[in-house]
């Protein structure tokens, strides 16, 4: 599996501080995606296991989520690294294009955001939006947090 970017956000998860990493490889292709780059396989950075936790260890007591932009076509490695997260006691979230994934992937996720991009209708800040954010936990969907 390997990144792109690696960054601190706030506003992907909301109530959280979250160690995100944008994975490359995608082969949804939604139309007007704004992270075409990350598209083409083998780009980007490897993204070890070794590497992410030194990246855990940098940031234990300032962040509460690991999140992965993308991934979820990496299911093994992508289980490997959350069961990391989760033995940090973060939380997990994963943003995907697709409408569901696995329940094997969603065992070790605290939040997904489901949907393809779809400029019509805009991202989670628009009460339109065909993607969902979705509490794994509690089941409930939570695409309100993101409104003004």
């Amino acid at each position: 599996m390997r990144f792109s970017e690696e960054q601190i956000v706030w506003q992907e998860v909301p109530g959280q501080t979250s160690l995100a990493y944008t994975i490359t490889g995608c082969n949804i292709g939604c139309k007007g995606c704004h992270s075409t780059h990350t598209w083409p396989i083998g780009s980007g950075e490897l993204l070890s296991e070794r590497y992410f936790r030194t990246r855990l260890d940098a940031y234990d007591g300032l962040i509460t989520c690991v999140l992965f932009l993308g991934g979820e076509w990496h299911q093994a490695g992508l289980i490997k690294l959350l069961k990391i997260a989760r033995e940090k006691r973060l939380k997990t979230c994963l943003y995907t294009g697709l409408e569901r994934v696995p329940a094997t992937l969603l065992n070790y996720l605290d939040y997904v955001k489901l949907g393809p991009w779809m400029a019509s209708r805009g991202g989670l800040a628009e009460r339109g939006t065909n993607q969902t954010f979705i509490n794994v936990i509690t089941g409930d969907v939570e695409n309100y947090k993101f409104w003004s």
